[in-house]
């Protein structure tokens, strides 16, 4: 927690101040995974489809006891909010488990944060959390209370994993070989504003960051940080709000960098997005990517956060200093 990241701006060093989270450690054959549902429900037929892919990786792969419930009033939520905290306090805290995977984003997450003993959640010690979307609201509350690094990947009781090899390939990857994994780009990355930066990978679906801002496990500001943003079904006035609403409560204030990715079914159309990205973003003065295939697309990439990282964007590329996983 010590470390610090020096952003690079316009040719001038910024030293910026900035936590280093602690990365666990990586997987091998034989380590014990726990999937957990603190959002949505999960099709069952799904979750067995993603148990079998992961116990075919050679992970001893267990469920917690809620995964399958349904909240009896709230369709929307996997079971009771006091069950969706249980299950997810007591996988981090087995000594055991060595990963925590959820098994769907969707709603709910930020509803369990109040119901987590954090105190005991950092005597467990650092262990892998993967998943995205809604557990925004979990890498947020992980990295500011817990201090560990967590990943950006597919929640995989759902089609951003089962059925897709290239989004399973790339999680893999960065579970078992995560130094395979140090640079990340796509074919169409490119630069809506230029520049090379270095910072602290964080962030991921806006609307669940927007939401949490100023609330309990929220970081106070974006200062040092290579912002990741994505989302799915809001509209460009909608994003233009949210975005607008971060930058006017001063969070963005010294940000390094902004690596965007997919805007799913985000009319009217991604041109306009990108747009409205550019219009945003440029006068912070730093550089910003546009176009890096990961969030509710296929084949997405997996992008650890929370590790030091140097973003350049004329290069179309976000290059991991240190892997995702010790």
């Amino acid at each position: 927690m010590g470390e610090t990241a020096a952003g690079v701006r316009a040719g001038r060093q910024i030293p910026v101040e900035v936590p280093v989270l602690e990365r666990p450690p990586r997987l091998s054959q034989g380590s014990r995974v726990r999937l957990v549902a603190p959002c949505s429900p999960v099709p069952p037929e799904q979750l067995e489809a993603a148990a079998a892919v992961l116990s075919g990786w050679g992970l001893e792969v267990r469920l917690a006891p809620h995964v399958r419930d349904h909240h009896p009033r709230l369709p929307y939520l996997a079971g009771l909010d006091a069950d969706r905290a249980a299950d997810l306090q007591e996988a981090w805290c087995d000594p055991e488990v060595e990963a925590v995977l959820c098994v769907r984003g969707g709603d709910g997450a930020h509803r369990t944060l109040d119901l987590l003993d954090f105190e005991a959640m950092r005597a467990a010690g650092p262990k892998v959390l993967v998943g995205f979307s809604d557990i925004t609201a979990l890498h947020e509350a992980f990295a500011v209370e817990l201090g560990v690094a967590t990943v950006h990947g597919p929640v995989v009781g759902t089609k951003y994993f089962v059925g897709d090899p290239v989004a399973q390939h790339e999680l893999h990857s960065t579970l078992f070989s995560p130094e395979q994994r140090t640079v990340l780009t796509s074919p169409e990355a490119h630069a809506l504003v230029p520049g090379r930066v270095e910072g602290v990978t964080f962030g991921g679906n806006l609307s669940l960051l927007n939401d949490g801002l100023a609330t309990p496990h929220s970081r106070p500001s974006a200062a040092g940080g290579i912002l990741v943003l994505e989302d799915i079904n809001e509209d460009v006035a909608r994003l233009d709000r949210m975005l607008t609403h971060l930058i006017r409560s001063g969070w963005m204030d010294g940000v390094a960098g902004v690596v965007l990715g997919t805007w799913t079914d985000c009319p009217p159309d991604p041109g306009t997005i990108a747009d409205l990205m550019r219009d945003r973003l440029e006068p912070l003065g730093v550089p910003v990517l546009w176009g890096l295939e990961f969030g509710h697309c296929a084949a997405q990439l997996t992008v650890p956060l929370g590790v030091r990282a140097q973003l350049d964007a004329e290069d179309g590329v976000l290059r991991l200093i240190e892997p995702a996983l010790a």
